[in-house]
């Protein structure tokens, strides 16, 4: 059954639209969407920004950063001409009222359109956003706000982020964003679970041995610093990208496909988490920054030569042991972890599934691996059931692993839409499904926060890990204390 949504008439709003996200991701997505003839005719898109710039000025910069971002077969002369037309641009000084009126003034041209405020700047500058967009009287009833990460830096800041923008939205305007649950691979967890009888009744702590969540990558910080040196691995990755893909697999089915059901799982999943404070943070928690090292036979710098700082306690490496306390996963560890200057990039989830509870065939020297479903969100989308096969052939019974794979490129084939371009066109249509409420942004940092001060009194130094390695050895002692090990990419 295929459900096709249009959108209607809108402003879509950038704010930080000279910034990296801009360039890099929200204007090369909403470009697809051109291409893909998403656009309703009345749309425009209006970038705001410090910088004086014309508009063939600003329109040059799209450009060039879609041309960069795009692959060369998809990026069309004939869509970006009818794109650009859509485009404008506005320098806009948050501490201007004056900047906010002209801003308003322009949107009341096309006052009955759906209007898109998307923040793609720090979340300090997010109540001043918002009291200058209530100030100039250009908030109404179809008004959304997107916000991005990170809304806060721990529980407190986060509430009162929460509460700032609550001032001039309502719940229902506001739009956290999270771009890993609008890859394609993570909204098909929700179908290949709900969707199909053969998995559901197995997914529980009866028949799953484990769970698995790895985010990693083989870049560092990348000029990202300054930001990233306040942040850390904790913040930046676990606390929203993890946790989210763990409470879409350990979910409850929702009475149904909306946005406040999937939301109300979600939240008893986070509520459901086992706390980790105290000496139980240092024996279920690992964190390391990269050194020196070298990935793919190209030499990398440290940490703290690619990010300009002498001294730094900051983790660019986690891995967590965690556990929901409930019926359904009581006894079923959940391992994180995410890092930067890894071996490889890949994000997936793996399920490892019990052994069967009696071996009655022979296989000498090479035992009877368990079941294993490797669901992977990038860089080759997909999704890979592991089963044990006989070998073809006489001279005995052999068994071997082998994989039931659905590769999205060979099964669909054509090109898998970006996770903002779902998310953009989400915002649009006011469904929030695939974005976080202020609930569930609070309840994940309450289960953050614990560590993260357990940590700030310790006086043990962070663990080096050699670039191009997939860190530290006490990650491998941390799954290998309960007898299992990690998944490493391109595994069977």
């Amino acid at each position: 059954m295929s459900i096709a949504l249009g959108v209607d008439p809108f402003n879509f709003v950038v704010f930080g639209g000279t910034g990296d996200l801009a360039i890099r991701k929200l204007m090369p997505a909403l470009l697809f969407s051109e291409c893909d003839d998403r656009l309703p005719d009345e749309a425009s898109i209006i970038a705001l920004g410090r910088t004086e710039l014309s508009q063939q000025e600003y329109a040059d910069i799209v450009r060039a950063g879609c041309k960069k971002y795009m692959a060369d077969n998809l990026f069309s002369e004939e869509k970006w001409e009818a794109f650009a037309k859509r485009l404008c641009y506005f320098k806009l000084d948050i501490d201007e009222k004056q900047d906010f009126l002209k801003l308003a003034e322009h949107l009341d041209k096309t006052a009955d359109r759906v209007r898109v405020f998307y923040l793609a700047t720090h979340s300090s500058l997010f109540a001043a956003v918002g009291e200058g967009l209530h100030d100039a009287n250009a908030i109404h009833d179809q008004s959304r706000i997107v916000l991005e990460k990170p809304l806060g830096m721990d529980l407190k800041s986060a509430k009162e982020t929460n509460s700032q923008i609550a001032r001039f939205f309502k719940e229902d305007q506001i739009f956290r964003i999270d771009h890993y649950l609008g890859k394609e691979t993570v909204q098909n967890l929700m179908v290949l679970r709900f969707g199909n009888s053969i998995f559901e009744p197995v997914w529980h702590h009866g028949m799953i041995d484990h769970v698995q969540i790895t985010v990693a990558e083989t870049v560092g910080v990348e000029g990202r610093g300054g930001y990233y040196d306040k942040s850390g691995a904790l913040r930046d990755m676990v606390q929203n990208h993890l946790v989210q893909l763990l409470c879409l697999v350990a979910m409850e089915p929702p009475a149904q496909f909306d946005q406040d059901a999937v939301r109300d799982e979600k939240l008893k999943i986070l509520k459901s988490l086992r706390p980790i404070m105290g000496d139980h943070v240092e024996k279920n928690t690992v964190r390391g920054q990269y050194a020196e090292g070298a990935i793919d036979r190209t030499a990398t710098h440290s940490y703290l030569e690619d990010s300009g700082i002498e001294e730094s306690n900051t983790e660019t490496f986690v891995a967590i042991k965690a556990e929901v306390d409930n019926w359904r996963w009581t006894g079923v560890p959940f391992y994180l972890r995410t890092g930067k200057r890894l071996r490889q990039r890949f994000s997936e989830i793996v399920i490892d599934f019990k052994p069967v509870p009696h071996q009655i065939f022979p296989s000498p020297g090479q035992g009877m691996k368990p079941n294993r479903l490797i669901i992977r969100l990038q860089p080759d989308e997909g999704i890979k059931l592991i089963m044990t096969s006989k070998v073809p052939g006489p001279g005995g019974l052999r068994l071997q692993q082998t994989p039931l794979n659905l590769s999205y490129s060979d099964v669909f084939r054509k090109r898998a839409p970006d996770a903002y371009e779902r998310l953009i066109l989400d915002s649009v249509r006011g469904n929030s499904t695939l974005f976080m409420r202020r609930d569930e942004l609070e309840a994940a940092w309450s289960w953050v926060e614990p560590i993260l001060e357990e940590w700030e009194k310790s006086e043990e130094a962070l663990v080096d890990y050699p670039g191009g390695t997939m860190g530290p050895t006490a990650s491998t002692a941390l799954i290998a204390r309960d007898g299992r090990s990690w998944h490493d990419g391109g595994e069977t």
